[in-house]
Parts: structure tokens; C-alpha cells; sequence
């Protein structure tokens, strides 16, 4: 299989027909063998019974139906276990996002990138709900990972199987699935797609997700800094308070015995238990962390690392005559 397309579905009716022969038109011409997993989401319209529909009429469509609306990271990572194509695209059901451009993110892999990302760069929405709140949110996370992407909204996106299949996705960190796999170590980069005002239906987000982004955003820096090794930051953390508690209250003890100072009623004394016990807190919360990675990576026999190619030797033989098989 070249090419998977994965396309999350919530409440689409109206765009779903169109979605299909945009996809088609496009694909066809490419000579390519491709699939389209399309993970309905719990909708409550007919969004399924089309997708059924179309499913039986060409065996290249495959439907994964939620008991309920799970979210669209959920639509994303059963797209992602499914897929079987060596390339795998992910695209809204919105018709936003123009399949038209496909043909650049596959060019654009074959540069040896491991992720493309679509860049809605004259995005058709309105400017304080979505664009605004998204240019701020961009900027924030860039600055916090590191990970210069202009659109982590986009869902025009292509990846490599290798890649998608070493993601866990979970709560809402489809958007950061650019910093995710620059975690992982992909090759990345980003061009420019067109996108499209919303003909039918309605937007799913708002203003509303940008407390949502800014938590997931805190996982996201500590998974990508310390997820294997917790005690580096709540350690730090508990010992600097420790240690700040601990010379207060050595300062504190120096005026009672050798000044004769009265130091039971004073706020310092009670601020120096607090940042000692906080900063054993701290630690234990870090001691506890790195006993929690060790049972997930040695129970699981999960590697702490993520391999882009091997290149061994060691199995030619060399034949008598100097040649090797």
C-alpha cells in the first residue's frame, strides 16, 4: 500500500460526497494504490450511513464507527493503527482543506522528510475566533518546543508509516503532532496549502479550547523533557526549596539563640517549614516518577529512544575468492 488517507468525521453529512470525489480526483491520477480510513466520531447525522455507502460501492474506503464522540486525537490514532500505506496523509472532512494539494506534501516527501505539514498561510476564517487565537497558540508552543511551525492547526498533513506508528496520541495532542514527531526524530518541514471557507456545517472549535491548549502544551514540555527522567525537574525544583527553607530557617535559629530574638510569631518561620516540607514533597513526587518510568519502559521492554535506520554489515560473508555474498 503507497498511501493512506486519514480522515476524522464528525458530523459531515453534507461534505462527505464531495470529500469523496475531491479525493478520488486527485488520487486516481497518481498511480498510486491508496486507501481512505475515514473514523466517524460519534456522529448523530447521516455522516455513517453515507461513508457505509460509499464503502460498498469502492472497496479503497474503510469506516471506523466510535460508540461516541471521542474527539478528533481519537479519530487521528485509530486512522494511524489502521493505516497500512507506506505514506499517510491526514485531512479534515470539512472540505477547508483543499485535496488538491496533496500532490505537493508527496513531492515535498520525496525530498527524504519524514513529516510535511500543510501551512494554511491565507487561511479563511475570521480573524478573532480562529485566526487570531491560533497565531498566539502557534507562537506560544514554538517558543516552549522548540518546533518552528507556522499552522499546528492544519490537518493537511503527510507522514511516514515508520513515524505515525511510534505516535500515542491521547486527550487533545493531535495539534502537537508536529512536536511529537519531532521527538521522535523526523525529518520535518512545512509548505504552503490552500484552504477554503466552510461551504456546509459548522465548525467544531472556538475560542473556548485555548485553557485545553495551554494544559496540553505543559504535557507536551514535560514528555519531551523529561518523561524518561521526572526526578530531573520536580527534584530540582524540591531541592531548591528545600535548600531556601532550610538556610531561612538556619538564619531564623541564629537570631533566636545568639541574638535572643523572638522568633514564634514571625511569618518567616512558618514560610521555612512550608518551603522544606515542599521541597521534600517535591522530591518523593520525583523518586515516585522515576519508579513509574522504570515499571513503563522495563515492563514493557520499551526502548527509551527511537531508531531512523540500521546499517550492519556484519551478516556478508566473504567468499574464498575475496567476493562477497
Amino acid at each position: 500500500m503507497d498511501l493512506s488517507i486519514v480522515v476524522p468525521v464528525y458530523n459531515e453529512e453534507e461534505n462527505i460526497d464531495y470529500l469523496y470525489q475531491q479525493l478520488t480526483e486527485v488520487l486516481d491520477p497518481l498511480g498510486l494504490e491508496y486507501e481512505i480510513i475515514c473514523a466517524d466520531d460519534g456522529s448523530q447525522d447521516r455522516s455513517f450511513e453515507k461513508l457505509k455507502a460509499i464503502a460498498q460501492r469502492d472497496s479503497r474506503v474503510k469506516v471506523i464507527r466510535f460508540r461516541r464522540n471521542f474527539g478528533q486525537t481519537a479519530g487521528f490514532s485509530a486512522g494511524f493503527d489502521y493505516a497500512q500505506g507506506d505514506i499517510v496523509i491526514t485531512i479534515d472532512a470539512d472540505l477547508q482543506n483543499d485535496p488538491a494539494s496533496i500532490p505537493a506534501l508527496l513531492a515535498k516527501m520525496a525530498e527524504g522528510y519524514d513529516v510535511v505539514s500543510g501551512w494554511r498561510k491565507n487561511r479563511q476564517d475570521p480573524f478573532l475566533t480562529r485566526r487570531l487565537p491560533s497565531k498566539i497558540a502557534n507562537w506560544l508552543i514554538s517558543r516552549t518546543t522548540g518546533v518552528q511551525v507556522h499552522d499546528r492547526g492544519c490537518s493537511l498533513r503527510a507522514h511516514r508509516k515508520e513515524i505515525v506508528k511510534e505516535m500515542r496520541l491521547y486527550g487533545e495532542l493531535h495539534r502537537f503532532i508536529p512536536d511529537i514527531a519531532a521527538w521522535l526524530g523526523a525529518r520535518m518541514t512545512e509548505i504552503p496549502v490552500k484552504h477554503r471557507p466552510r461551504k456546509f456545517g459548522k465548525s467544531k472549535y472556538g475560542i473556548g479550547r485555548t485553557l485545553r491548549v495551554i494544559l496540553d502544551l505543559i504535557t507536551i514540555r514535560f514528555l519531551q523533557g523529561y518523561s524518561s527522567r521526572p526526578i530531573h525537574i520536580f527534584g530540582r525544583w524540591g531541592l531548591f526549596l528545600g535548600i531556601l527553607g532550610f538556610l531561612l530557617a538556619l538564619w531564623l535559629s541564629i537570631q533566636k539563640i545568639f541574638l535572643g530574638q523572638s522568633i514564634g510569631s514571625r511569618p518567616a518561620l512558618m514560610l521555612s517549614v512550608l518551603l522544606m516540607l515542599m521541597g521534600v514533597q517535591l522530591v518523593s513526587i520525583g523518586l515516585l516518577g522515576e519508579m513509574m518510568v522504570r515499571i513503563y519502559y522495563e515492563g514493557q521492554n520499551k526502548p527509551i529512544y527511537a531508531i531512523r535506520e540500521i546499517v550492519d554489515y556484519s551478516s556478508q560473508k566473504t567468499r574464498p575468492d575475496g567476493e562477497k555474498s
